[in-house]
């Protein structure tokens, strides 16, 4: 699941389209410690970020989905954009203290914690991201164009996801299938997430499998011994294979990255 960091998910009448529910990520944002942390520079897709926002003059950013606040955060400490963060469960002293560990202060970042499928009250903005987001609902098509309803014309979504049908998704298969079930692996396709797009009318920037390799797991210091060890060997042949040979694939990037535009 893990995407830079799991995003919560959000409800709707139409239970069937959610593969998660509220209490599953009130569990999973208990288990966790060290969520305040000093997010870098070089944070996952920065590059992708920093050239939509410089080529595209973005002012307006709203990252959904995005508890506690990763990427907000990110887009307001190092391009000082007006950034708003949106998901259905947000817990206020959490974002609060990864502000602070930034830098940042508690009204830098707009929160709207609410219900994605019923909140009406759309406010348009020149960036549109979310990060491991729409593999948690069967209706992909749904989903993007709830990212799509926030888009000003002229604007830009970037969505990324993990790419399950890469070896980290046998691997999250193999030895995490609880993990691996709560995730949408059809969506998982670059032309998909590209045709879904295409057919609302956005122009396609780009849609491909990123990056060389990773490997994780989730809790990875609750689990055996024998699978950690298992886990830090494939991830260091993976690392030494793809430092000689860096390419993207179906096969090895651990990441699915889509970004369109909006008409004018």
């Amino acid at each position: 699941m893990r995407h830079g960091s799991i995003r919560v998910l959000f409800k709707q009448t139409n239970m069937s389209n959610l593969l998660t529910d509220r209490q599953f990520w009130v569990n999973y944002w208990e288990s966790k410690t060290g969520l305040s942390v000093n997010i870098p520079a070089d944070y996952l897709f920065h590059k992708e970020l920093g050239s939509i926002i410089s080529t595209q003059n973005v002012k307006t950013a709203i990252e959904l989905g995005g508890f506690p606040g990763y990427y907000a955060v990110f887009l307001k400490k190092y391009f000082k954009l007006d950034v708003t963060l949106l998901d259905y469960f947000v817990h206020q002293p959490v974002t609060n203290a990864l502000l602070k560990a930034n830098g940042l202060s508690e009204s830098d970042i707009h929160i709207i914690e609410t219900d994605l499928f019923n909140h009406r009250e759309l406010q348009k903005y020149d960036l549109v991201l979310s990060c491991g987001l729409i593999e948690h609902f069967n209706d992909t098509g749904d989903i993007i164009q709830r990212h799509i309803d926030f888009l000003k014309p002229g604007g830009t979504l970037l969505i990324t996801l993990p790419n399950f049908r890469a070896l980290n998704g046998w691997f999250q298969k193999s030895f995490d299938k609880d993990n691996y079930d709560k995730h949408n692996i059809g969506c998982m396709d670059p032309e998909l997430l590209a045709g879904i797009c295409r057919d609302q009318g956005l122009q396609v920037v780009q849609a491909k499998y990123f990056g060389h390799f990773s490997l994780w797991l989730e809790n990875e210091q609750q689990k055996p011994a024998g699978l950690r060890m298992l886990k830090k060997s494939l991830w260091l042949a993976g690392k030494v294979l793809t430092k000689v040979f860096p390419f993207n694939s179906k096969q090895l990037s651990p990441y699915i990255i889509l970004e369109a535009k909006k008409p004018v």
